[in-house]
């Protein structure tokens, strides 16, 4: 059971802690969204998992016939349908193919920015943990609550807040809460290519070696060959010395 002071955590941490693609896509939705830190991303996959081994076992028990899969099935995606994550003619197929971005959409801190109540994701985070935002009339001071299809269009500030006042500086005007939305779903632009420098407060990873273009060796030109003249046999003779008589004589008293 365990001690009630030290709840289990309810999440999944990544199986690998060094995973470039992944951090970098991480961090992406963190400075979208706006969260505290990537525990809050966890849970939300956490989620999102369960949804998804929820409607596999369904699918699995629907093949056999099994009577209270049915009634589990429309509890399931009547639930998801309330949250605003299907609609209301989805199926379990539907279910595994939610997105998390999806899910991130419908938190209070999410919906708070786009509706054009903070200039920021950030900002919104804040308005929400201090109390300024409320639903229905009651007061929220989460941030990751899962806002329900029924209750987004009654998302407002506080009666007691300051910010009720349209004057307030801390308060978007209207034209920046229009603009909110088309900038929070604009397509995201592509990076352009790195020359491998690595700018200020990027943090270095291993070295990466630039591959070597090896050119073929270039042959040396081949020198003409000169043509040596040939000699005639009179300049031979001349060439060559007269023999002394001297060795001549030496040679016959041996």
């Amino acid at each position: 059971m365990g001690d009630p002071k030290f709840s289990r955590r309810k999440y999944d941490t990544p199986s690998h802690p060094w995973q470039g693609t992944r951090i970098k896509e991480e961090n992406e939705l963190l400075k979208k969204y706006g969260l505290k830190n990537k525990r809050e991303l966890w849970k939300a996959q956490s989620t999102l998992r369960n949804y998804r081994r929820q409607a596999r076992d369904l699918l699995a028990r629907l093949r056999y016939g099994d009577v209270q899969a049915e009634m589990e099935m429309k509890d399931l995606l009547q639930k998801l349908a309330n949250l605003g994550l299907l609609g209301s003619s989805a199926s379990l197929d539907d279910v595994l193919a939610l997105d998390l971005e999806k899910l991130l959409e419908r938190r209070l801190q999410t919906l708070v920015y786009l509706k054009g109540l903070a200039y920021t994701p950030k900002q919104a985070r804040q308005l929400i943990v201090h109390g300024h935002t409320s639903i229905m009339g009651r007061k929220v001071t989460v941030p990751g609550y899962l806002v329900k299809r029924n209750e987004e269009a009654s998302i407002e500030y506080t009666h007691a807040s300051p910010l009720v006042n349209d004057l307030h500086p801390a308060r978007p005007t209207a034209e920046h809460a229009e603009r909110i939305p088309r900038e929070f779903y604009a397509p995201k632009p592509a990076e352009p290519e790195q020359d491998g420098r690595f700018k200020r407060g990027q943090r270095r990873g291993p070295p990466q070696r630039r591959p070597v273009e090896v050119k073929p060796k270039e042959k040396p030109a081949e020198e003409p060959k000169e043509e040596k003249a040939v000699e005639s046999p009179e300049k031979k003779e001349e060439k060559e010395p007269p023999k002394k008589e001297e060795e001549k004589t030496k040679v016959g008293e041996a």
